[in-house]
């Protein structure tokens, strides 16, 4: 598998888990002192860790730093919006396009030879 493959999809692994940890505990720990949620958010921040840097280690070999890092932020918008949509019932808004359609072109300047 490509690398940049392999750095794709652990980041968007490691997205899924950090979307959880920094936004899940809006809707599932509301009712509980923020402490708590803190620590829990915590918890699933480890996973996250525990992908990313592998991730980010593997693109390392071919990509330079900020093409991952603008690789991070596509899929960070990727996994943001279903979640927000689907997960957390928040509607979806046109501003995600415009924020893409932005995100596009960052990778359009960074990407390019």
């Amino acid at each position: 598998m490509p690398i940049w493959a392999q750095t794709s999809l652990l980041l968007a692994a490691s997205n899924v888990f950090m979307t959880f940890a920094w936004y899940g505990h809006l809707k599932n720990l509301a009712t509980y002192p923020w402490y708590i949620a803190a620590f829990v958010s915590w918890g699933i921040a480890l996973f996250e860790y525990l992908l990313q840097v592998p991730a980010n280690r593997i693109g390392a070999q071919e990509l330079n730093l900020a093409q991952l890092k603008i690789m991070q932020e596509v899929i960070t918008l990727t996994v943001f919006v279903p979640f927000a949509v689907f997960y957390m019932q928040q509607p979806l808004k046109l501003d995600y396009l415009w924020a893409a359609l932005c995100i596009l072109g960052a990778v359009y300047f960074i990407f390019r030879a």
